[in-house]
């Protein structure tokens, strides 16, 4: 019988089109990891809202969650025995929106190409989801 215990978080990719260029949103957290906006669903939440309440908490953005997209990622907590987180991932646009870092939590918001994303990332899985979210960008028309 397994003790594995599973923690649940919800997020999205984000980005916006800046002069024709796709740009990515990534918070750096206190640890200086680099990553995207996400966090543990609270209550009765579902996931989509658990990932719009954590990017405007974190980031101050209010995006547009696009549909088709959804990406999900599972990984042993290294702090915690027998738990694995397992988050789901959105892909979500906002326009003409300030961002602000959420005070004591994230350290620093980036706006980056891809190629400049894929380099700040400290693990693959990452790495791939921001591959799907970015392949999904260029093979999908999408509308407003």
């Amino acid at each position: 019988m397994s003790d594995t215990k599973y923690e649940k978080s919800c997020g999205a990719i984000v980005f916006t089109r800046l002069n024709g260029e796709i740009k990515y949103i990534l918070v750096k957290q206190q640890n200086g990891i680099y990553s995207f906006p996400k966090g543990h669903v609270e209550n009765d939440e579902t996931e989509l809202e658990t990932a719009l309440r954590e990017i405007n908490e974190e980031t101050g953005l209010n995006p547009r969650i696009i549909d088709g997209f959804k990406v999900s990622d599972e990984y042993p907590l290294p702090n915690k025995d027998n738990v694995i987180k397992q988050v789901v991932y959105f892909l979500a646009e906002y326009q003409n929106q300030q961002f602000t870092a959420q005070e004591g939590e994230i350290i620093k918001i980036a706006l980056m190409s891809y190629d400049d994303a894929l380099k700040v990332f400290n693990w693959d899985s990452q790495r791939h989801l921001l591959k799907a979210a970015n392949d999904f960008l260029l093979n999908n028309t999408i509308t407003n």
